[in-house]
Order: structure tokens, then C-alpha cells, then sequence
């Protein structure tokens, strides 16, 4: 905007401006949507740097381009315009387009692509920008974080900043009890690939808190909170769209985000704020301070325009595009098929409402099958019981521990599989033939093939296809023995329908508990059991061949519980009929007993003779 800079306009860089001259945090994370001012902050900071206490200044962009197109006429600008800088910059051959020279400091700039450029000179203050954007290593010497951070070493008062508008990862959102505020929970680093957000969370994790203008209570703003015309197209909803306050429901209007934005606090978990805007408590104890900014806060973008963008997306079916509405659109991260897949809080509310406990088998389970996931240091395993129209309980969970290349944890897998739970056998066990234990050159055998000939009754291989089958289980012979020669009795291989299987646990799992063909859990299930079975979403390619992506990188149980699924269908408990109901006279009472004399001799029974059959020769002529 022409004129002179005014930070009002987006008061929430107000804050981290005033932590980074402080020099009170090594470390300092900005994470922000697109079009937030962002860059005007890094400029403040700079400015300030080199007007009040001039020091060495390092600036990091993700590339050449970036650097020389975007942000190199950003830095003139501020050195041709601010009244106080202008004077104490060195111009002529002292300035090129990656170095410039006030009060007597150098304010170099730099791009992630070049290692030479990251290790050469020492700095006070340094920024690295568009983090998400950097090579996790830079020509084999390291991080750009890293690098950056080791030019410090030599300043007690080193700052380094970060900033970047997030990616991808799956993170959910808990309301904290203390404040009645939503603040995004702490991931497992393998939920997460934004290297922004991993470092955010390391943090303080202060987020921007808006007043509702209508009750006055604070919440944080973010996309699930906005509200549009469900049949709308992307131009009309950008004119009816609209945020709702999480305490009342009361309609919040773009025109009234100044408002928010001027009233606007960060609140961190652990801290409580009041209706006039009074923060109280500590913010977590960490080495960074880190901040979170919605899209949203923008007062350069609509709340209109935002949704627009997104819904144009989705309506193209661009996954990138979609991605990129939601990370700078909004500040938030983006999970691949979202909106389709189960909350793991619908599992443990199923296992809070339960009747049953863990390795207790439930009155109506008919059979028992084990599945097994073959992985190189473990087998995660699910032991289900099936009743009538494949109605199921989860019975047993967890982990076999060893090194599936070694006999131990087979035998192991042989015992478990041969003792009986509660009481009943298991019946049926599915044992996944995908990953082969050990090296190819120092043990060219199938472990899982010679384990199944062990139990051929009972114990099969199974092998997933990402392909649509005719049908959703095909069995074929394998018929080649770990020698690699011909086998004396073949072995069945049940190859499964992957879409099909985990659409079936998906789908089961919300059905009504007293619904036949319900998909049960027992009281007390993990929060990991949870997490897994949601861990991969269903989407569908441009060509609509469906395909499951990966949420996180354990997704162990819900193989387990695909093939488990799988194994009720090899056992025909779908076509298994549910009892019929018994009948009764009354509501709550009990038919009446026919009173039947018994007799004083047994009756006679009475045998049926029927003539014998002659006996049939048949001759040869031979002799």
C-alpha cells in the first residue's frame, strides 16, 4: 500500500516483531497463511536491526529467483524509502544485488540451493523464508536451518527466524479445558511432512485469537469454521460466505474482521484469556517462540475470496491445487482425502460405549479369525470374532516383537495362533505375504509361505492388489516350494481386493451398534489401535481408479483389519442367518408350559420294513 509502512494494518506481526528484537529467543517460528504481511514483518525486523543496532544480517529465500525477482526490490525499496536508512547505505560497487551494505554491516541475501552462500559469513540476525519450500539437504552438507543457525554461533544474541506457510500433514484440533479454546493439538512427527509445522510445535504454540462481536468470547479462527450455500456455485458462495463463532453461532462478516484483528490476541496452551482481552498463565516452557497466523486474519484477502479459491479447486479435482487453497489460503495443513476418512474419536467413543472388554469373546461371535501383518522387526495382529451377517468384535491387538528373517517369532506366531481365546479356537488366520523377511542374497526364502504349510487348514498367505478384482477375494495355488522347485501340495494364495476391504472397515465402523453386521470394539482401546485404522484415505485418480493414500506412516491395523474382513468373507459369515427372535405371549412374560403326562411303559416305536433289494451281478464275458 503507498504511503508509510503501518503494522496496524496487521497487528498480529505486531508481537513477533517485539520478541525478535528482543533477542529473547534463539529461535523464533512464524508460521502464517499467504497474503498476510509476513514479509513486511521480516522487513520491520530488518530495518530495526540495522537503524538501532547494526549487525551482519542474513536473509534465506527457497531459490535464486525468488531471491533476485521478489525480495531483492523489496530490500531497495526499504533502503530508498525509510528516512533513517537511506543515508547509511553504501551504494556504487559496494552494493550488488545479493549484498548491501548499512551503517557499516552487510545485509546479505542468500538462496537454499547454495551451501557456499550459507556457510560463508557470520550474522546477528538471520531469516530463512519459505521453509517448506527448502531441499532437506543442501548438497550433501546439511539442513538450510542448520547451516544458517551455525553462522550465530559467534553472537550472544543471535536470532534466527523462520517462516513459512505450511504443507502437508495431519494434525487434529482439541479444545483446551482451561480456556474453552480449540488450539491444534501436538502431532506424531510421522503425521507430519511440513518441516514449518514440525518446528511450530516444538514452540510456544501461540495462536491468533479473535473477539466474537457478538458475545465477546475469544476463539481461534480456521477453515472449519466458515459456512457457505452447500449447492452453491464457487462466485455465490463467495458472496454468502460467512464465519460462525464457535460459542454462539452468532454470523461473523468480513467487514467485521478490523475489529477482530485490532482486539486480536496470541494465547498459547496453558494460558487463559478473558472477555476484555486479559492473557493469564504461562506460555509452555521452550527454547522457540513460535506463532500461528490463519489465513484468514488477512486483511488483504476476503473471507469470500478465500473459499472462492477452494471450492474452484475442488471442483476441478486438482489435489495440488486444493492443497495449495487450504496451506495459504488458510495457514493450515493439508491431508489428502480429508473429508473422507473416519475421526480415530468415533473408534474410542464405539470402545466407550462398549459392553464387552478386551479378550473377552461376546455371546453371538460364531467364529474367530487372526490377521497378521508381516513387517521386519514386528507383526501387528488383530484377532476378530464373526457372528451372523459378518457382525464382528474385536477381540484381541498388538504386536509380536523379532526378527521375522529368524524362526523365533514364528514359533511364537505358531503358539499364539494355537491356543485358544475364551475358551474358542481360532479358526481362520490371514497371514499378509507383501513384505519377504530377510535379504534376497543370504535368505531367498518365504517365511510366510513355510509358516502357512505348517497350518494348511487353517493359516493363509494373502497378498493385497491396488487393481480392482472381479471379486473381492480370488484364491489361487501357489505351487513353487522355497527351493524354488515344484511343490508336492500347493499352497493357497487369497489375493484381496485392498480397495474393497478397507472400504468395508471404513464403512462398518459406523454403523450403529445394534445394527446387524455392526463392527465392534471392547472398552479401553489405544489411542495407536485408533489412529491406525483411520491412517489412509480413500481417493480416486483423474482416470477414477480408486487409490488409499497414507495419512501416517502406521497403517499396520487397518491391513490387519482389511484382511480380517476379508477372512469372515473365505468363512461365509455374511450369508450366516441371524437367530429369529422368540416369540412371547406378553410384553414380559414368559410363554406358559404345556403340561405333558409322562407315559408308564415307553410307547413302542415302530420300524419300517421295506423289501430287500436283489443283490446285482455283473458278469464278464472274458472267460
Amino acid at each position: 500500500m503507498p504511503g508509510p509502512r503501518d503494522p496496524t494494518l496487521t497487528p498480529y506481526v505486531i508481537e513477533p516483531e517485539r520478541v525478535i528484537a528482543s533477542g529473547a529467543a534463539r529461535r523464533v517460528i512464524l508460521m502464517f497463511g499467504a497474503q498476510t504481511g509476513k514479509t513486511d514483518a521480516v522487513l520491520d525486523c530488518a530495518g530495526q536491526r540495522l537503524d538501532q543496532r547494526p549487525g551482519p544480517i542474513l536473509y534465506v529465500g527457497p531459490n535464486k529467483q525468488f531471491l533476485t525477482e521478489q525480495f531483492e526490490p523489496r530490500v531497495m525499496a526499504l533502503l530508498d524509502e525509510a528516512p533513517s536508512l537511506t543515508a547509511k547505505v553504501a551504494r556504487g560497487k559496494r552494493m550488488t544485488k545479493t549484498r548491501k551494505t548499512v551503517a557499516g554491516v552487510p545485509f546479505r541475501l542468500a538462496h537454499a540451493g547454495s551451501s557456499a552462500a550459507l556457510k560463508s559469513d557470520p550474522a546477528a540476525l538471520a531469516f530463512v523464508d519459505e521453509y517448506d519450500e527448502m531441499k532437506a539437504d543442501v548438497n550433501e552438507q546439511g539442513g538450510p536451518l542448520g547451516l544458517v543457525e551455525r553462522r550465530g554461533d559467534t553472537y550472544a544474541d543471535f536470532v534466527c527466524v523462520v517462516t513459512s506457510t505450511p504443507s502437508r500433514g495431519r494434525v487434529e484440533a482439541i479444545e483446551d479445558r482451561r480456556s474453552g479454546l480449540v488450539f491444534w493439538d501436538v502431532a506424531m512427527s510421522d503425521d507430519i511432512e511440513s518441516p514449518i509445522w514440525q518446528l511450530w510445535q516444538q514452540g510456544t504454540r501461540y495462536h491468533w485469537c479473535w473477539p466474537c462481536p457478538h458475545c465477546a468470547a475469544y476463539f481461534v479462527p480456521r477453515f472449519n469454521l466458515m459456512r457457505w450455500p452447500a449447492t452453491a456455485t464457487p462466485m455465490v458462495a463467495a458472496r454468502e460466505t460467512y464465519l460462525e463463532c464457535p460459542h454462539c453461532g452468532g454470523v461473523i462478516e468480513d467487514s467485521q474482521k478490523a475489529v477482530m484483528n485490532e482486539r486480536g490476541r496470541y494465547v498459547a496452551p496453558g494460558q487463559t484469556i478473558d472477555k476484555a482481552g486479559i492473557v493469564s498463565g504461562d506460555p509452555p516452557d521452550t527454547m522457540a517462540v513460535s506463532f500461528w497466523v490463519s489465513g484468514l486474519a488477512s486483511p488483504f484477502v476476503t473471507f469470500g475470496e478465500r473459499i472462492r479459491v477452494y471450492l474452484e479447486a475442488v471442483a476441478m479435482g486438482d489435489q495440488a491445487e486444493i492443497q495449495q487453497s487450504i496451506n495459504a489460503g488458510f495457514g493450515e495443513l493439508w491431508s489428502p482425502g480429508g473429508g473422507d476418512v473416519p475421526e480415530w474419536a468415533e473408534i474410542k467413543e464405539k470402545s466407550r460405549l462398549s459392553t464387552y472388554e478386551r479378550g473377552e469373546v461376546p455371546d453371538g461371535v460364531l467364529r474367530l479369525a487372526i490377521a497378521v501383518d508381516v513387517q521386519k522387526q514386528s507383526m501387528p495382529y488383530v484377532i476378530r470374532g464373526f457372528g451372523p451377517r459378518a457382525t464382528s468384535w474385536l477381540i484381541d491387538w498388538g504386536y509380536l516383537r523379532g526378527d521375522t528373517a529368524e524362526p523365533e517369532i514364528w514359533d511364537e506366531l505358531a503358539q499364539f495362533i494355537s491356543e485358544p481365546v475364551d475358551g474358542m479356537p481360532i479358526n481362520v488366520a490371514f497371514v499378509d505375504s507383501g513384505f519377504r523377511p530377510g535379504k534376497k542374497d543370504t535368505l531367498p526364502l518365504n517365511r510366510v509361505y513355510e509358516f502357512c504349510r505348517r497350518f494348511p487348514k487353517r493359516v493363509r498367505p494373502t497378498k493385497g492388489s491396488s487393481r480392482p478384482l472381479r471379486v473381492p477375494l480370488i484364491i489361487s495355488k501357489i505351487e513353487i516350494n522355497r527351493s524354488g522347485k515344484a511343490a508336492k501340495f500347493g499352497l493357497d494364495l487369497v489375493r484381496l481386493d485392498t480397495d474393497h476391504w478397507k472400504s468395508w472397515v471404513h464403512e462398518r465402523l459406523r454403523w450403529p451398534a445394534e445394527q446387524i453386521g455392526a463392527w465392534h470394539v471392547p472398552r479401553g482401546v489405544d489411542d495407536d489401535y485408533c489412529r491406525q485404522i483411520v491412517s489412509e484415505a480413500r481417493m480416486k485418480k483423474p482416470n477414477g481408479t480408486p487409490e488409499w493414500v497414507a495419512l501416517s506412516k502406521h497403517n499396520h491395523f487397518l491391513d490387519c483389519e482389511a484382511m480380517a474382513a476379508a477372512s469372515s468373507y473365505l468363512m461365509n459369515m455374511q450369508r450366516v442367518a441371524p437367530p429369529p427372535p422368540k416369540e412371547t405371549s406378553g410384553a414380559d412374560e414368559a410363554p406358559e408350559k404345556e403340561h405333558v403326562p409322562a407315559p408308564s411303559q415307553p410307547a413302542p416305536v415302530a420300524i419300517a420294513r421295506y423289501p430287500r433289494a436283489a443283490r446285482r451281478i455283473v458278469r464278464s464275458n472274458y472267460l
